[in-house]
């Protein structure tokens, strides 16, 4: 942490540290973590205890719409993909970012397909 030269990644580092010491994903209620670089949007659920991950999605290979239409489409996706493995109650990890903008389109998206959290 201490070589970190960005200060605003590092910033996001700590936030993370803190969110992750309270967030456990289990085999009843997994974890639904989400990175958002510049150009794309990745989700995955992952099980802690095991460290496995159960589901992913990510908007690399959507073409069309704005990075926000591309959000909602991801979180869709992971949510139905959980479903069929029969996944319907998640914590979410926000990964150190505002649950504004992408992030919350994505959680949203995901909780209107029918995923808990």
């Amino acid at each position: 942490m201490k070589n970190i030269k960005n200060i605003k990644l590092a910033k996001r580092f700590r936030i993370k540290k803190r969110i992750r010491s309270q967030v456990k994903g289990t085999t009843e209620r997994p974890r639904l973590t989400v990175f958002r670089s510049n150009k794309s949007i990745y989700a995955q659920i992952i099980d802690d205890t095991t460290r496995t991950t159960l589901v992913s999605a990510s908007d690399t290979k959507i073409e069309k719409g704005s990075k926000a239409e591309r959000a909602a489409e991801v979180g869709k996706t992971v949510a139905k993909a959980a479903l069929d493995k029969k996944i319907d109650t998640v914590v979410f990890d926000r990964n150190g970012y505002k649950y504004i903008g992408r992030v919350k389109t994505l959680a949203e998206s995901a909780r209107e397909e029918g995923l808990k959290f």
